[in-house]
This record gives structure tokens, sequence and C-alpha cells, in this order.
């Protein structure tokens, strides 16, 4: 997905597991050792001797980079829970009772992570909580195993209800909604948010035409805290998914569903350590008693007290940076904009972003660049998310930021005339790590600038790109039904043919090489 190249600075280490363990010993258990090495984000950090370096988080509760600083109570809890041994039917069974007690909801079950909630809440509503059926998945011949899904609410994680072989069904309107509800109907998944609440197509309205026929309706609020009574159990929701790791503050890999008593333990029993299709979606007795503490917690923080430690980070990063000329800075609730003129501070947000990526201490910023799964950021902004931020770190980010932006690089842009035309189809093949596929350019080149479509296993997308001199980049991007698939080319025309290397995104890096496409003779009779 991204437009840079930082292949070369993530290095493998070719080391034995022997090796591996010495490394560690060495690097862990001698002074002498830490201190000959350069300074970082920390001299003691467990990740370095894996050739890691460890990062300040100014991009929010972001999976890739750690998601949110775990609570001093769910750490204990997790501490407390591997010294002994439980049952996890039994401790499941309390947890339900306790999250009942909290929530204000029929029952609970913790899950490892929102997205698995989503699968089991799916497996639930398909399978009833039927054995034969549950073995059957993801094969879904005979069951209701259609999953009706606001057009809003697409998203890359549709993916956690279609593992069970669900089919989404999408609608836009109360219209649609009603001619798709049928027979094969399992149920209703909504992204949670402000159109879920007071949206043409919130829960309520959803439910008044599902309820009647007994279709479950499950949201995704991933993202969002406990709110008691909760908000989308009110207007009619079944289940509700939260993200333990994000606002919760608890284990990374953790998950809440919350909703009705008998669709829990036909979620639970999709999930680990029962056998079947959910064998793998199980949780250890550390993260239940860990998220348990968050939920605990939850209802004790004193939640006014983070907000404004958030805004005082804030505005300590604003008033650094205030004085420099081009700059736009925007402050809101736990966040900071910082936006340029480009004839001042001739950068992309991309370009910024991988330079405090790429410094030390390691920095993250934004929702882009090499380290996340989003397109590239070619506009002059970025933004700094100071909610998992400690006090101090602000002031280093803050820092960093003053120093690049008050004095940018030169960096290199391409320049120079196309060296040919590329108008016209080429076969593009992909050589992934385990697999070469066959795709499609059509392109169609104005100048400098390059147009066209990208024809892929999944589907066409559109491509932009540029060529300058033999130098040529191609950039790609496929959304349809919540997908997530971002592809940058970047290569070389040698000897009439396209060749380099392809950036996936989140899914690492391949290599590619296009050749124009021979069209075969007429036949004329």
């Amino acid at each position: 997905m991204k437009r840079r190249d930082i292949i070369k600075g993530f290095t493998l280490l070719p080391l034995t597991s022997g090796a591996i363990a010495g490394t560690l010993n060495s690097a862990l258990g001698s002074d002498e050792t830490r201190a000959a090495q350069p300074q970082k984000l920390t001299n003691k950090s467990i990740y370095e001797p894996l050739g890691v370096r460890p990062l300040l988080n100014g991009g929010g509760t972001v999976t890739v980079v750690g998601a949110s600083r775990v609570l001093p109570e769910v750490q204990k809890a997790m501490d407390g829970a591997v010294k002994e041994y439980v049952h996890l039917f039994e401790l499941m069974d309390g947890v339900g009772r306790r999250l009942a007690e909290l929530t204000g909801a029929e029952s609970g079950c913790i899950t490892p992570g929102a997205s698995a909630a989503i699968t089991a809440a799916t497996a639930a509503c398909i399978t009833g909580g039927d054995p034969d059926k549950m073995w059957m998945l993801p094969d879904t011949r005979g069951m209701k195993d259609e999953v009706i899904i606001p057009a809003y609410s697409r998203t890359a994680y549709d993916a956690a209800a279609r593992a069970t072989g669900a089919k989404m069904v999408q609608v836009s309107t109360v219209e649609e909604l009603r001619a798709a509800v049928g027979p094969k109907t399992a149920m209703v998944l909504v992204l949670g948010g402000a159109l879920s609440r007071t949206g043409p197509l919130s829960v309520s309205v959803i439910a008044g035409v599902t309820k009647p026929m007994g279709i479950p309706i499950v949201v995704d609020a991933a993202a969002e805290g406990l709110e008691v009574p909760n908000p989308h159990l009110s207007q009619g929701a079944d289940l509700v998914a939260y993200s333990g790791g994000k606002k919760l503050r608890g284990p990374q890999c953790s998950g809440l569903l919350i909703g009705r008593k008998d669709l829990i333990p036909a979620a639970r029993i999709n999930t680990g350590p029962h056998h079947g299709f959910g064998r793998g979606y199980k949780v250890g007795r550390e993260e239940i008693m860990g998220l348990m503490a968050a939920v605990e917690m939850w209802f004790k923080r004193d939640m006014e007290a983070e907000a404004k430690q958030s805004a005082a980070l804030v505005q300590n990063m604003a008033s650094r940076l205030k004085n420099i000329p081009g700059l736009i800075l925007t402050a809101n609730a736990a966040s900071l904009r910082i936006s340029w003129d480009m004839e001042k501070i001739p950068l992309t947000g991309s370009d910024a972003e991988r330079l405090l990526y790429d410094g030390n201490p390691r920095i993250v910023v934004s929702l882009s660049g090499s380290y996340l799964p989003f397109p590239p950021n070619l506009q002059p902004s970025i933004s700094v998310n100071a909610s998992q931020l400690e006090p101090g770190e602000d002031r280093i980010i803050a820092d960093r930021i003053f120093t690049l932006m008050s004095n940018p690089p030169k960096l290199d842009k391409p320049s120079g005339n196309p060296s040919a035309d590329l108008t016209g189809q080429w076969d593009l093949q992909i050589m992934f790590t385990a697999s070469t596929v066959s795709h499609t350019f059509v392109i169609e080149q104005q100048g400098n600038k390059l147009v066209g479509t990208h024809y892929g296993s999944i589907g066409s997308r559109g491509l932009e790109g540029s060529i300058y001199g033999d130098d040529v980049l191609i950039r790609s991007s496929y959304s349809a039904g919540g997908a997530r698939i971002n592809y940058t080319f970047t290569g070389k025309i040698i000897a009439g043919e396209l060749i380099g290397k392809l950036s996936l995104s989140e899914y690492g890096h391949a290599e590619w090489k296009a050749t124009r496409h021979v069209y075969p003779p007429l036949l004329v009779r």
C-alpha cells in the first residue's frame, strides 16, 4: 500500500534459537553490553535483542503498534492468574455473571479480541449452539447464513463475520432492508457510531424491522467504552462486541461480547478451548482475568482526569510548535493536527511520518505510513494522538517535530521527461512469497502522470502514478465490500519491461514484472 520502500529498514537476524537465547542473556544481563549500544528509546528494551526497535506511540490505540497501555490493575490481575489453575468453563460462567452485574446486559463472555467476538457472535446466530452445525462451519449448507449489513457499516472487519462462511448482504435503505430479510437471514451486523445511533438505518430503525422476525442484531463497538445503560442494547441490539485493548486498557489480545443470555453461551462454545470451528479463538485465564480487571476499573477510573492529562499534553506540544512559520495547529480533544504550507515546508504527510518513524527514538504519528494498513498520506499534514502518551513523551515528540519542520530536509524528488509512453495494456506478474499470480494494468499516460485500471484477483480498481525518466511509480487501492488492499509498485523500465518492488502495506512486500500485452493478429478473409 505504501509509497515508500522501507524494506531496507527491517533486518532479519540469521540466528538459531540458541544464538537468540545467548543474545537475550547478553543484552539483558550485562550493563556493559547495554552501555555500548547506541542510545535509543531505552537501554533496557526487551525487544532490541531481536533487532526490533521500540517506539513512542503518537498514533492512538492502533493494534499494529501495540494499542493501549494496560492498566496497573490489569497487569496485577494477569500476574495473579498465571499462578493458579482454574477450569475455564467454570471461569467463563463466573465471568458471564459478573459482566451482567457490571454492564447491565443479560450475560457476557471474553474473547481474543473484538474481531473474534464478532466471529463468535456470527457463529452463534448461524448455528444456534447446535454442535452438529458448529462442526460443519464454514460449510453453511442448510443453515441461515446471510448477514445483512448497512452500507455505512462495511469495513475490513466484515471478514470476522465472513470467516464463518456467512454471506454478506448490503443494504442502504429501510426498503432494501425489508426486501433483504428472509428465511436465510442469520443476523444484522452494524458498525457502532453516529449513524448506528441516529442515522436512517440506526439500530432502533433496524430493530423495528427485524425484531418481529426474531433476527438478532450484532453491533461492532470495538473502539468504544462501556456505557451503562448500554446504548446499543437499549436501541434493540442483541449482542455488542468491544475491544479489550483500546479504551478499556486491558490485554491487547482480548475482546468482550455482551448481550442476550441465550446467544452468549452459543457464542462461547464457538471459541476455544471448545473444539471445532472456533478452537483457534481461545483465550487464556490471564487474558480473561486481565480484561475483567479492566472492566472493573472502567467504572472506577477518573475519566475526566485522564482527558485533562491528554489535553494538557496536546497543549504542551502546540506551545512548542506554534512559532514555526507556515505551520497550522488544530487541537481537538486528545489529538493535535499539524498542517503546513508546502512552499515553506516541502514535505508530504508521508514524508514527515517516515522521517519521524525512521528517527531515534522511533515515533509513530497519524494513521498512515509503512507501519499501518492505510493508504499513503500525500497531504501536508500529520496528527499526534496523545491518549497513549506518558508525560514527558509529548516533549520528545514535539522537539522532534520542531526540528523537522524548522529545518526540513531536502528530499530527492523525481524529475525528468518520461523515457517511454506506457499507454496501453500490460500483462502483470506479481511474485508473492509463496505464489506467482497474473494481473493486468491498463494505463493511460498524460505527460509524467499515469492513470488507469488495475485488474486483480478480487476485482478491478483504479490506478494512478508517475513516470520520470525510467522510474515508474504506480499505486492502486481496492476497498469494495470492506476490503483493504493497497499496492504501491515502484520500478524501472528495463528493455521495454517494467520491473521492480511492490509494497503490500500490512501484507509485506513482493516483486513484480509487467510486459506490454501482445494482441493476436486479426484474421482477414
